[in-house]
C-alpha cells in the first residue's frame, strides 16, 4: 500500500503539466458537469449517436436506418467495395481504439468497435457531403432529420476519430470533394458574421473554392492537428494561439473589479463595437480622444444550437489529457460577465455584435448565464482588457462623461440646465441692481 502512494508521488513528479500527450482520448463528460441536470440537454444526443459512448440505446434506433442509407451511399459513390473500407478499419482498430478513453471502449470487441466506426465514419462524411451539395433529398431523408443530426456531430461523447475520417476520404475516388465538404461545413457551423441564418446560409456552396481548407491552415498554427470534428470546430472559432505577455500576467494577479455589465460600460463611456473578425478571442479596447473608448467584440449568432455548441466546447477544454489556454471558456465567461439580463443582450444587438434567432433576449441572457455558472477562465487572456477598462474608468474623461450621463443623459435635462442657470444669472443681477444704490448713497 504505502509502495503504491510512494510510486503515484514519484509518477507525479516526471510529468509536466503542459505535456502534450501522445493521443488526445475521447472521453464521457466530466463529473462535475454531469452533477448538474439542466446540463442533460447539452451533452446527450437529441437525435443520433455516434461512436460507442451512446451506441445500442433504444432512444437512438430510429437513427440507425438513416446511417445504414448514407453508409451505403458512402461506399456506393467511393469506388470501392465495402470490404477493402472496412478491411482499413478492422486492421487499425488497436490504435483507433487508443483514441478513446479506456472506459469508452472497454465492453466492445475489435469486431465489435470496428463496425460501430467504419458505419458511423462512412455516415458522417455522406452526411456532411449531402449537407453541403443538398443531397438529403435523393436519399428521402427530411430536412428536420437532417438538421437535427448536425447538432449531435459536434457533442464531446459523440465524437470520431478524426484519422478514421481521414483514411475513408483517402480510399475514396471523392477524396477532394469530401475534404472540401467538411471545410465549408465547418465554415458554416462557425460563421459568426453572414447576414443570413448559419444552417441556411452556405448550404449548396462550390465544392471547388480555392480558399484553403481549415484543416489546412490551422496545421500550421502552432496546435497540433484535430483530434476530432469538435476540435476542429474549435479551431476554426480562434484566432492563432497567441502567446501571452509579461504585462498581461502582471494584470491577471490584480484582483479587477472591471468585468462590468454593458450597462455599466455605457455609463463609463465605452461603447461596444463589432470587431472586423469573427475570431472569438479577439477581443479588445480601443482608447478615444474624446471621452469615450470603444469595447470591441465580434459578432455572433445566438440559435437554438449556440448552448449545446459552446457547452461542449467548454467540456472538451476540461478535458484532462487537452493541453489548451481554455479560450472558449474565457470568451463565455467573459460574455456572461456582460449579460446579467434581457436589457444588456439588447444593447449588444443594438451595437450589431449580437444576432438574436431566438426570439426573446430573455432567452439568450438565460442561456450565457446558464453556461457561465462556475467557469474557471484563463486569468492570462482578457486581463490587458481588463486593465484598460480599468484605466479607462480612472481617468478625467471617464469621470466628465458619468457626470453627463448622470445629469444630461434626459434629451430635458440640457434645457432645464440652461434655464436654472439663466435664472441663476438673472437672480444675480438682480441682486447687484439692488445692492448697487445703496453704495452710492
Amino acid at each position: 500500500m504505502f509502495k503504491i502512494v510512494m510510486e503515484a508521488g514519484e509518477t507525479a513528479k516526471t510529468k509536466s503539466p503542459n505535456a502534450t500527450p501522445k493521443i488526445q482520448t475521447i472521453q464521457k463528460f466530466a463529473f462535475l458537469l454531469r452533477e448538474n441536470k439542466g446540463f442533460k440537454k447539452y451533452y446527450e444526443p437529441r437525435a443520433v449517436s455516434l461512436g460507442p459512448i451512446h451506441y445500442g440505446k433504444p432512444k437512438y434506433q430510429l437513427a440507425e436506418k438513416y446511417k445504414l442509407i448514407l453508409a451505403s451511399e458512402f461506399i456506393k459513390e467511393s469506388g470501392k467495395v465495402i470490404d477493402e473500407l472496412y478491411k482499413k478499419v478492422e486492421e487499425n482498430i488497436k490504435e483507433l481504439r487508443e483514441h478513446y478513453e479506456e472506459d469508452a471502449t472497454k465492453d466492445y470487441p475489435d469486431k465489435a468497435l470496428a463496425w460501430i466506426l467504419f458505419l458511423d465514419g462512412c455516415a458522417i462524411l455522406q452526411y456532411i457531403y449531402c449537407f453541403i451539395t443538398n443531397k438529403f433529398e435523393d436519399l428521402n431523408i427530411k430536412h428536420d432529420c437532417a438538421v437535427l443530426g448536425q447538432q449531435d456531430l459536434f457533442l464531446l461523447e459523440n465524437q470520431l476519430p478524426y484519422r478514421l475520417l481521414k483514411w475513408l476520404m483517402k480510399l475514396s475516388v471523392k477524396k477532394k470533394e469530401l475534404n472540401e465538404s467538411i471545410d465549408i461545413f465547418i465554415k458554416n457551423v462557425s460563421d459568426q458574421k453572414s447576414e443570413g441564418h448559419q444552417a441556411e446560409s452556405k448550404k449548396g456552396e462550390s465544392l471547388h473554392s480555392k480558399e484553403t481548407p481549415h484543416e489546412q491552415r490551422l496545421s500550421m498554427d502552432g496546435e497540433r492537428k484535430p483530434t476530432h470534428l469538435l476540435h476542429l470546430l474549435r479551431m476554426s472559432l480562434l484566432d492563432n494561439p497567441k502567446k501571452v505577455s509579461n504585462s498581461s500576467q502582471e494584470n491577471s494577479k490584480k484582483d479587477w473589479q472591471s468585468y462590468r455589465n454593458v450597462q455599466d460600460l455605457k455609463n463609463a463611456g465605452i461603447w461596444l463595437k463589432p470587431c472586423k473578425t469573427t475570431f472569438l478571442n479577439d477581443i479588445s479596447y480601443i482608447s478615444s480622444s474624446c471621452f469615450i473608448g470603444y469595447l470591441t467584440i465580434p459578432k455572433m449568432k445566438v440559435d437554438n444550437s449556440t448552448g449545446q455548441k459552446f457547452f461542449n466546447l467548454m467540456a472538451f477544454e476540461m478535458c484532462p489529457d487537452f493541453i489548451n489556454n481554455y479560450e472558449i471558456t474565457s470568451y463565455i465567461s467573459f460574455l456572461n460577465s456582460l449579460m446579467n439580463h434581457a436589457d444588456h443582450v439588447m444593447e449588444l444587438r443594438k451595437a450589431g455584435i449580437l444576432q438574436n434567432f431566438l426570439g426573446s433576449d430573455q432567452a439568450v441572457a438565460k442561456i450565457f448565464n446558464e453556461l457561465g455558472t462556475n467557469l474557471v477562465p484563463n486569468p492570462n487572456i482578457y486581463s490587458d482588457v481588463r486593465a484598460d477598462i480599468d484605466k479607462h474608468h480612472q481617468t478625467l474623461k471617464s469621470r466628465m462623461f458619468r457626470f453627463y450621463h448622470d445629469y444630461f443623459d434626459s434629451p430635458w435635462s440640457i434645457p432645464a440646465f440652461f434655464g436654472i442657470l439663466l435664472e441663476l444669472v438673472l437672480t444675480g443681477i438682480q441682486t447687484w441692481f439692488s445692492v448697487k444704490p445703496t453704495s452710492r448713497s
